[in-house]
């Protein structure tokens, strides 16, 4: 196991200059003590350096393999494309950095596996950076079902339709492990997984395409080892523009959170029984602060994740099963 030195301030890299690196990242370093977003590479040197010129980061590398070696950083942000994100967090562990990776963090669970053991080997920080989880409202999601307040559970659902309409979208690349299951639908998996407390099987999917092999919609239904029953929808195009929804039934009461993904937006907590109907507002920092103070306080051994690599590995064996049952293949890391 490598023996890993963390300097007093956390010194991230960034291995891109994605349009969400702002909002997942720069923004939020910010706010969170100890934290200083300090190195940024992407493929074209000449965009990263007015990345940074904007974000106001001092180093600029000219490649993400100088990035990924710079001793100086103790952690790596990876927003690349999905088909990417294995590849690069494996170098960035071979080379002793932490890694907050986009999700989802493989391309499918063979490849997160290799992850897995990769982080395992090394001692480091890998965490798939589903925001959601480490919002306050997700506990409180949480709370309810372990207090009894459903009753016993007997269906989780989650559904992320959002458009994407532009076809160069990256996200439509079948060569970089796009599609709608990858990208909502990863989000959906990890909802009703995390609600249910439990790993489900794939029981039935049916893709609507955009192209050969690529989903531009999704649903899959499941069924878990003591009989309750989920369902997942995820979408880029579709009839309905955006639904952004988590319900668990339970033979008490039934809970409704509309937009669980990122709540400080907006977001609605409803529990439904049938002679009452409560509704709760969860307050609290954005999601990706909570993620990135969550990524800092697992760096510095005060706190797991709760998104680590293992828990990327049973995502993504949903995710795999769900294109196999839909009739296609799941998604191969891109080469590199």
């Amino acid at each position: 196991m490598m023996e890993v030195m963390v300097t007093e301030n956390l010194r991230v890299g960034c291995l891109g200059a994605a349009r969400i690196v702002p909002m997942a990242l720069a923004r939020p370093a910010n706010k969170v003590d100890g934290i200083e977003l300090a190195a940024v590479a992407a493929r074209d040197p000449q965009r990263a350096r007015a990345f940074a010129a904007r974000r106001g980061i001092p180093v600029v590398h000219e490649s993400y393999e100088a990035l990924v070696a710079d001793d100086s950083l103790d952690a790596v942000y990876i927003p690349l494309p999905n088909g990417l994100h294995g590849h690069w967090t494996k170098r960035a562990l071979e080379a002793g950095r932490h890694v907050l990776c986009e999700k989802p963090l493989t391309a499918n669970a063979e490849e997160a596996e290799e992850v897995r053991q990769a982080a395992e080997k090394s001692g480091l920080v890998v965490m798939e950076a589903f925001h959601w989880r480490y919002h306050a409202l997700t506990a409180r999601m949480l709370d309810i079902i372990a207090k009894g307040e459903l009753g016993a559970v007997r269906h989780v659902e989650a559904e992320l339709t959002v458009p994407l309409p532009r076809r160069n979208d990256i996200r439509w690349n079948l060569d970089l492990a796009g599609g709608a299951m990858m990208d909502t639908g990863c989000y959906a998996v990890s909802i009703v997984r995390t609600l249910a407390g439990a790993e489900p099987e794939v029981v039935s999917a049916r893709a609507k395409l955009r192209s050969p092999g690529v989903d531009r919609r999704m649903r899959a239904d499941l069924v878990f080892a003591d009989g309750r029953t989920g369902r997942v929808t995820s979408s880029m195009w579709s009839a309905t523009m955006i639904r952004i929804h988590a319900e668990v039934v339970g033979e008490k009461a039934t809970m409704r959170v509309l937009n669980p993904m990122a709540p400080q937006y907006f977001h609605r907590l409803t529990v439904t029984g049938p002679h009452f109907r409560r509704r709760e507002r969860i307050g609290g920092p954005g999601t990706y602060t909570c993620q990135l103070e969550a990524f800092a306080a697992a760096i510095r051994g005060e706190r797991p994740p709760l998104t680590p690599a293992s828990d990327s590995v049973l995502n993504m064996r949903v995710i795999d099963a769900v294109y196999r049952a839909a009739g296609l293949e799941p998604r191969q890391p891109t080469a590199v």
